[in-house]
């Protein structure tokens, strides 16, 4: 069935304004027509079963049947990636909200040297994976700060797998030895960190140093296999 993400409040019997974009797709794409269903989710109110109520020449009308899910959120995990070149930038996006991330968090570092990336088209990226996934929410990505900024403001009580190409600890021994809670997984940029990132990363007390193994692995392949190892050893995927 078509899940949709909104931004209106759902409740029981309630109406539903989807965007312009979303009601041409409904109505143009998917020919749904008045009477029809699908499912659609706000990120606080849980999942609902809503039907087409009316077709306009400029937009649909939903009307909210009944809650079908109730809200729930998966593990406090945060990406944090240096920017890369924007393909690869969208691709680590949708792969962070398949695999359950919370939050994208983009950083500059020494070696940055990337195009220019548009939040908004990063922000859809985010959504559709959601809504594909089954996810009953949607990452935030946050605008690119420089590395030194974001570790200047660290969260208290958040550990950070540092994921090192100059060595350290298998991830899923070490994952396991640190154990859950919040974490967020750390990707350097194209040529890796500069030595002075690596220094002062490898010396944060809340950092955990991991290696993804023999091979130097491009940044969204990396991305994609530190998440799966996170959720492997410490995350939702045995729930």
């Amino acid at each position: 069935m078509i899940r949709l993400h909104i931004q209106g409040d759902l409740a029981p019997g309630g109406a539903v304004a989807p965007t312009l974009d979303q009601s041409r797709y409904l109505t143009q794409v998917m020919r749904l027509k008045a009477g029809d269903e699908l499912l659609v989710f706000n990120g606080r109110d849980g999942e609902w079963r809503v039907s087409v109520a009316e077709v306009l020449k400029k937009g649909v009308i939903l009307r909210a049947e009944e809650q079908t899910r109730p809200q729930a959120y998966g593990p406090d995990l945060e990406l944090i990636v240096a920017v890369v070149k924007k393909a690869r930038v969208e691709t680590i996006v949708e792969k962070a909200a398949e695999l359950g991330a919370k939050r994208v968090r983009l950083v500059l570092t020494h070696r940055t040297n990337a195009d220019r990336l548009r939040l908004d088209r990063l922000d859809a990226i985010a959504e559709e994976a959601a809504e594909q996934t089954g996810r009953l929410d949607v990452p935030v990505v946050d605008d690119p700060v420089k590395l030194d900024a974001l570790l200047d403001g660290w969260e208290d009580g958040r550990r950070l797998m540092f994921c090192d190409e100059t060595g350290g600890a298998p991830a899923v021994s070490a994952l396991t030895a640190a154990g859950d809670g919040k974490w967020a997984i750390l990707i350097g940029p194209e040529g890796g960190f500069s030595p002075e990132e690596g220094e002062r990363l490898r010396s944060l007390p809340f950092t955990t140093a991991v290696s993804l193994g023999p091979r130097i692995l491009r940044a969204d392949t990396a991305a994609i296999a530190a998440m799966t190892l996170w959720q492997a050893a410490v995350g939702d995927w045995d729930r």
